[in-house]
């Protein structure tokens, strides 16, 4: 059974950070010239890692997501995967990628143990692509979900950051690929973080927008279960889809009162929330002798520390670190 907050929340869910690196600069998420990197050495060991989620499953937490940066930038993954897929309590793991290192991994990782992958592409447009990404291919994500799709990493959801002014006039196109292709696409509003603090408020599309879009385009939305694991997201059908469409409103529409997860940073640091710059560090415990029972008496810790809500609404929000150097 998972650990339960002090508001009677199920923490059952931990996004693992496996290194703060990208190979893209989107423009929303990271300075053109990246971030300071952490060194090599403060980055946790995948066997360090692996006590972690191995603690947390003793805990009640059944759901892992790799995630970065872009995890596949590190080397060694499905090593990684392969040390905690057969975890006896760990029912789903998945990775968030951005596709376009997928194709020449994803059967590896399959072989390895990995259930699923989120994808995140922001426009469908190759230009327009390669000016958000600063310097993505597009065609390589193309490759990245065939692959994914062939070797079974399903449901494949797509996650696209609507940003006002840069990719939102495709939100229709998106949306209807559930229709054409069945896909399942996730809206999400930019998050007031790191670098993106300042402009993120010109650039927010709140999700009611985007919602009443699709219902003058498509017509009434029928609300649905979503495709496996789903966790912040709330899903429907369009007229005639075998997709979905989800909605995740940080800001409009907020989710914090069924918030289920906590957050592992690359270099080490547990997050209780995503919008609190509050860290626990288990980096340094680990390299001083820590076991299992001291990680887990420390994932408690965090279990209990997470707050009720954030306080975007009264314009805090963290500024210490950007979406990639905490892993979303």
């Amino acid at each position: 059974m998972p650990h339960r907050d002090d508001f009677g929340r199920a923490i059952n869910y931990l996004r693992v950070s496996v290194t703060d690196r990208c190979n893209l600069r989107c423009v929303y998420c990271m300075p053109a010239e990246g971030i300071d990197k952490t060194t090599h050495a403060g980055i946790l060991r995948y066997e360090e890692l692996a006590l972690i989620v191995r603690a947390a499953t003793e805990l009640g937490i059944c759901k892992v997501r790799l995630t970065g940066g872009e995890p596949l930038a590190r080397l060694g993954l499905p090593d990684f995967v392969r040390m905690i897929a057969d975890l006896p309590c760990l029912s789903d793991l998945s990775m968030t990628t951005n596709g376009t290192l997928l194709a020449r991994h994803a059967a590896e990782l399959a072989e390895a143990g990995l259930q699923r992958v989120n994808i995140s592409l922001d426009s469908m447009n190759p230009g327009r692509f390669q000016r958000i990404t600063r310097r993505g291919r597009l065609e390589d994500v193309w490759a990245g979900i065939a692959a994914a799709q062939a070797e079974g990493l399903e449901p494949i959801k797509i996650n696209m950051v609507v940003v006002r002014g840069l990719n939102d006039d495709e939100v229709l196109d998106f949306a209807g690929r559930t229709i054409s292709d069945g896909w399942h696409v996730r809206f999400i509003e930019l998050m007031p973080i790191g670098e993106n603090v300042d402009w993120a408020g010109d650039g927010t599309v709140p999700i009611p927008e985007i919602r009443a879009r699709l219902e003058d385009q498509f017509g009434p939305l029928e609300p649905v279960h979503g495709p496996k694991g789903n966790g912040p997201a709330r899903y429907y059908h369009l007229p005639g889809a075998t997709g979905t469409v989800g909605f995740i409103g940080a800001r409009s529409e907020h989710f914090c009162s069924t918030c289920n997860r906590l957050r592992l940073t690359a270099d080490g640091q547990l997050r209780p929330c995503l919008m609190s710059s509050e860290e626990i560090d288990l980096r340094a415990p680990l390299r001083a002798g820590a076991g299992l029972e001291e990680i887990k008496d420390l994932l408690g810790q965090a279990i209990f520390r997470k707050p009720r809500s954030h306080h975007l609404a009264d314009a805090v929000s963290p500024r210490d670190r950007t979406m990639a150097q905490i892993g979303g």
